[in-house]
């Protein structure tokens, strides 16, 4: 292990960074580690490590470290393959101290279909006090169908500054989800840009924040090629003194006509200390595009709530079957398969404790 290297560090002046806890990070609090990873399900896969390919961006600080620090699994779906069941990429943090920058490349051929769910996991008995600085690159050939869920299921003491980066090559079909309970601060950066004619691309997230936590989205769907679409949905809620951020941008170049683009985020505030911003943005270079974008911030409707007691619910259930329903919209379009009930089973217990 090795202490981080300084480095020019952002602030919140700027706007990619803006509602940020940034300026709390002390890098050099950190000695870098190599992640500690686990793949389950690959039957019939290339399962690798390699240098980063060419062609993805490194937009910030974090992708410059996690390109120089990183520990890289990459999964190669042989084209026309359809992969059954999902494939499981854990990566554990039970050491404190330590930085780790995992790096997961997944790269399917034409005409391929596969599952991948990156899961970032302490011990239920530790909270280590730790860095996460993972990135995921997701390449989709030709036709292909690709579906990616990362879970955050890490410690209250742990950061985690990530960043996820999607292409999509003609007519495929690409899903980046994200699924966020735990870390003190956690920000996930999602770029998607679909850049071949017939490309569809979806984001989907949940998150719930409680305590003193804070969830980061920042998001941007790029049509790069005519005759594309994208649709994002990010719910959110936030209990005690959590805060959360949403920002996305919907970017539509020139050539990109026929493009149907849409963007909502909904945001429950549960307690009077919580708070959450949601800015979403349009960014359009040509008139022939069918584009959309929507964001709420409020408590639980009260209408629901009075309905519930009205039939005798008592007020605390009522509120949990409220923000379950809330939820439900998104864990039904995860692709998580048999650990959909697992995470409907830690948002009931969140909700129901009122911490993490």
């Amino acid at each position: 292990m090795s202490v981080l290297s300084p480095v020019s560090m952002p602030t919140t002046d700027e706007e990619i960074w803006r509602y940020s806890r940034i300026e709390e990070l002390d890098l050099s609090r950190y000695e870098t580690a190599a992640s500690v990873t686990t793949v389950l399900d690959a039957e019939g896969l290339q399962v690798e490590f390699v240098a980063v390919p060419e062609g993805f961006s490194l937009p910030d600080v974090f992708a410059e470290l996690n390109a120089e620090h990183m520990s890289a699994t990459v999964i190669k779906v042989p084209a026309h393959k359809v992969v059954q069941a999902p494939v499981i990429v854990t990566h554990q943090v039970d050491l404190g101290g330590v930085a780790t920058f995992p790096r997961l490349i997944i790269e399917a051929g034409e005409n391929s279909e596969v599952t991948v769910i990156e899961r970032f996991v302490t011990s239920d008995d530790l909270s280590p006090e730790a860095l996460v600085v993972p990135v995921v690159q997701v390449v989709a050939s030709q036709s292909a169908r690709v579906r990616y869920l990362a879970i955050n299921q890490l410690g209250d003491k742990v950061w985690q500054i990530g960043h996820q980066q999607g292409l999509g090559l003609k007519d495929s079909d690409l899903q980046m989800a994200t699924v966020a309970l735990g870390g003190d601060y956690a920000r996930m950066r999602t770029d998607v840009r679909v850049a071949g004619p017939g490309a569809s691309a979806k984001q989907v997230a949940l998150y719930f924040a409680g305590d003193d936590q804070m969830h980061d989205f920042r998001t941007i769907q790029d049509h790069d090629a005519p005759y594309t679409h994208s649709d994002l949905l990010f719910k959110g809620a936030v209990q005690g003194h959590a805060r959360s951020v949403y920002t996305g941008l919907i970017k539509i170049r020139e050539h990109a006509r026929g493009t149907a683009a849409f963007q909502t985020n909904r945001n429950l505030t549960l307690s009077e200390g919580s708070w959450a911003e949601s800015v979403p943005n349009l960014e359009i270079e040509t008139n022939d595009v069918k584009c959309s974008h929507a964001s709420t911030v409020g408590p639980i409707d009260e209408d629901q709530r009075f309905y519930l007691e009205s039939r005798g619910i008592d007020p605390s259930v009522a509120e949990r079957l409220v923000v379950l329903g809330f939820f439900d919209e998104v864990l039904a379009q995860l692709p998580a398969g048999d650990l959909v009930d697992d995470l409907r089973a830690r948002v009931a217990a969140k909700l129901g404790a009122g911490v993490r």
